[in-house]
């Protein structure tokens, strides 16, 4: 071990910084968030230096480092792009035994500044000991991904009810066991989700033993891509212990869910239902009342056509807590990946979602409405009804000559475009798979100019699809 790793108090202790650039602004600020005071010694300095002693937040000597500046100071961190002011402050400082860091060269650090993952009071720190601090800041990355951010919160309040658990529980073991049961169940659900003082109920109620209270993480999946999942939901697949999920989940997000959680179907397809939603209601509450960490796992955003609010009343009509985690929905996830802005200054100042799912002899859209040009008109599940839409869009106005675009499995590896005009979408439809998006505006010509991410691409021709684009990277 090159380096011992040691957290340092810099409360109230007098740091120095040499330099005035971006590097010695960077390490400043450093310094101040761990309530360090900071001097800067620089006969030049950057405008966030100067409006900052100006504000009072450090002391600013303008001018060149000089041995004295050392006088009473704990430690120093030289960030010039001068090496012989920087190897002139080592020296001074290993002279004074004062811990020194010159930036961006090791031999003459007393002490190097690891990569920082910040969830205070947590700190986690990652050293390479100066042998590739572009590794140890990778490194970094994927722990600010794996780490919640409220685990810091979560630690404080565990460092309140310390003294209080004390009492309860007399052996070292027992607390152990608490924490654990704490940190991996209810408590912490409640943390994240802002309810601080439900957090501590909780920690007082585990004390007169085990909760037996569930919940569930409504969540959104996206639309395919698992790179687009978001860490919370990431985070809470990794600790259920059922998913129950929809078909329109990937294989690949699927595969992120806990191992040994129970994964449970309950998706719906056109004229196929395998359960129902009250089923999935029943089994969302009875699951959660058994006391399981249940997550409902559903393809793009709960809220977005997918039924989510209405399973949410279920659970608050049961008593049941419950949380929710957005996801992207497909309107923007696959039109993004096909390259289809929403909107564009030229061709559509708005935006509509709706979906497909209706039947004409109820059918209460304002057609005239959604038939208004200059605006881009994205429909879910709307397959099944593509004739019926083309023939009210062009019958309430819309031109005939419409771009439209219909995109199959958008965001995942097999996604297809099938490009056309709105007098064409009955025919464009045929033969597409599900999930498909089906986008009507004059934002679609944009999209083999903008496509960066589609396999294949379709136009109509006459009444045949034939390849517009095949992208092979």
């Amino acid at each position: 071990m090159d380096y011992l790793p040691i957290f340092a108090k810099l409360e109230g202790r007098a740091c120095l910084v040499v330099g005035g650039g971006e590097v010695a602004w960077r390490k400043t600020r450093m310094l101040m968030k761990a309530g360090a005071s900071v001097t800067i010694v620089a006969p030049e300095a950057d405008h966030e230096v100067i409006e900052a002693a100006e504000n009072g937040e450090l002391v600013w000597l303008k001018e060149g480092f000089k041995p004295e500046h050392l006088d009473n100071v704990f430690l120093v961190i030289a960030a010039t792009d001068n090496p012989l002011v920087n190897e002139l402050v080592s020296k001074a400082a290993d002279k004074r035994r004062v811990l020194a860091n010159v930036v961006d060269d090791t031999p003459k650090c007393s002490f190097i500044v690891p990569s920082i993952v910040d969830r205070s009071p947590i700190v986690i720190a990652i050293s390479s000991a100066g042998k590739s601090p572009v590794l140890a800041r990778l490194i970094r990355e994927k722990l600010e991904t794996l780490i919640p951010s409220h685990v810091g919160r979560m630690a404080k309040l565990a460092g309140d009810f310390r003294d209080t658990l004390k009492q309860k529980i007399s052996t070292l073991n027992g607390r152990r066991k608490f924490w654990e049961m704490a940190f991996d169940g209810r408590f912490s659900s409640l943390v994240a989700s802002g309810d601080e003082e439900g957090a501590k109920a909780e920690l007082e109620r585990l004390t007169d033993g085990v909760s037996l209270q569930g919940e569930v993480a409504l969540i959104g999946a996206g639309p395919g891509d698992p790179g687009l999942l978001t860490l919370r939901a990431l985070q809470l697949m990794q600790q259920a212990d059922v998913v129950l999920y929809d078909y329109l989940v990937s294989d690949e997000i699927m595969e992120l869910c806990r191992r040994d959680a129970e994964l449970i179907c309950v998706g719906k397809r056109a004229s196929y239902h395998s359960v129902s939603q009250e089923e999935t209601n029943a089994m969302l509450v009875k699951y959660a009342q058994k006391g399981h960490r249940v997550v409902r796992l559903k393809g793009g955003d709960p809220f977005m056509f997918g039924r989510g609010g209405e399973e949410l009343q279920v659970l608050q009509e049961a008593g049941v807590p419950f949380q929710v985690v957005p996801g992207i929905t497909a309107a923007a996830g696959a039109t993004a990946y096909a390259g289809i802005p929403l909107t564009h200054r030229d061709y559509a100042q708005t935006a509509m979602f709706i979906t497909g799912h209706l039947k004409k002899e109820d059918d209460s859209f304002r057609w005239a409405t959604l038939a208004r040009g200059r605006q881009t008109l994205v429909i879910y599940m709307g397959l099944m009804k593509s004739a019926h839409i083309q023939q009210q869009l062009i019958q309430h106005g819309r031109d005939p000559e419409t771009p439209v675009a219909i995109i199959e499995n958008g965001t995942r590896t097999n996604q297809k475009i099938y490009k056309g005009k709105l007098n064409e979408l009955e025919s464009l439809a045929e033969g597409v798979g599900s999930p498909a998006l089906i986008v009507v505006g004059e934002v679609v010509q944009l999209a083999d100019q903008l496509n960066w991410y589609g396999k294949q691409s379709f136009e109509a021709v006459g009444d045949v699809r034939a390849p517009s684009v095949v992208n092979l990277g």
